[in-house]
């Protein structure tokens, strides 16, 4: 076998490789305690995104006054988060109240290296085809300009 070859395949493997491997990154996400219905479905679309993305999210919630004397509401509501994201997400690190406010770990059920390697290959598939309906385009403007060209000829 030739050492170029050789050489060159392998640094085609590491170069894959490192392509792949992905740090996670934590990703923080804050809420109130008298969060709106909206708001809160708004934020979590971002921490499903988040999560899709391969990243851990931090959810903190914030206690004001007299909220803080009513922690087990803050329960509640991080439960619901916690349900509402269980197709994407386990909950690495159960509600802990800390100081004035509450927080929870969520961890991604994909690992970060699949969620690259999936947005890579749908920007690959998005590239084709965009690449194939230039090429059409191009063959239908050269067959209408051919056309064009025969015509006069014609009369």
């Amino acid at each position: 076998m030739d050492y170029g070859k050789f050489k060159y395949e392998a640094a085609q493997k590491a170069r894959e490789s490192r392509r792949n491997q992905a740090n996670t990154q934590l990703k923080e996400m804050r809420l109130g305690l008298k969060i709106d219905q909206h708001d809160y479905e708004t934020k979590l679309k971002r921490i499903i995104k988040f999560l899709n993305g391969g990243d851990k999210v931090k959810i903190q919630l914030r206690f004001r006054g007299r909220e803080q004397s009513r922690p087990e509401v803050g329960m509640r509501l991080m439960e619901r988060l916690a349900a509402d994201t269980a197709e994407d997400a386990a909950v690495e690190s159960a509600p802990r109240v800390d100081g004035r406010s509450m927080v929870m770990v969520l961890a991604p059920t994909r690992r970060k290296s699949e969620a690259k390697s999936d947005q890579r290959r749908r920007r690959e598939a998005e590239r084709e085809n965009r690449r194939a309906e230039e090429a059409r385009r191009a063959q239908k403007n050269a067959e209408r300009i051919a056309s064009k060209t025969e015509a006069p000829a014609e009369d």
